[in-house]
């Protein structure tokens, strides 16, 4: 995406829910979008992303890390985020580690394709579409503030998103779903 390409509608909608000035994380930063709009409101950001080119975009915004998510270790292992964003991107074996980043207290704005997508494009396959309630499931133990499952008409292309939030307390907010 271009570097002017404005923030997810998701996570401008639920950015509020973040602690004033708190750290954020933007997982898969790609060029940086959503480090910009948080940087622009005075929080400190950490990107993360694969393509040197984007990190070289996104490092006008904040702290950005050059990362191979997928077959390497975390570059952020510990750390604690009072935001954690990943937009369009899934790759099953990094939720817990996504999951960890977030401080308690802290919130998680998670938005990508679901399963039923594939018949408009990319992603396509399997390994990259959430299963229906997925996101929810990999929550649990998180207080849901917000979650949607569905169909968009502009693009075309079925979507899951959640905002959650870490209970200070280390006690989930709800009960954990049934498998």
């Amino acid at each position: 995406m271009p570097h002017d390409t404005p923030a997810s509608a998701w996570v401008q909608r639920w950015a509020h829910l973040l602690a004033p000035q708190g750290a954020v994380l933007d997982v898969a930063c790609g060029q940086g979008r959503h480090m910009r709009f948080f940087s622009e409101r005075n929080h400190a950001v950490t990107g993360v992303d694969i393509a040197p080119s984007a990190i070289e975009t996104a490092a006008q915004w904040g702290r950005a890390i050059q990362a191979d998510l997928e077959n390497a270790d975390w570059p952020l292992p510990g750390q604690q985020f009072a935001g954690v964003i990943v937009t369009h991107y899934l790759w099953r074996p990094l939720l817990p580690t996504i999951l960890a980043s977030v401080a308690p207290g802290g919130v998680l704005l998670y938005e990508t394709f679901a399963q039923g997508h594939e018949q408009w494009g990319r992603p396509s396959r399997a390994d990259f579409l959430l299963r229906p309630g997925e996101l929810l499931q990999a929550c649990a133990a998180l207080h849901i503030a917000a979650y949607e499952h569905g169909y968009e008409a502009q693009p075309p292309r079925l979507v899951q998103r959640i905002a959650a939030i870490r209970p200070l307390t280390g006690k989930p907010c709800m009960p954990a779903l049934a498998g």
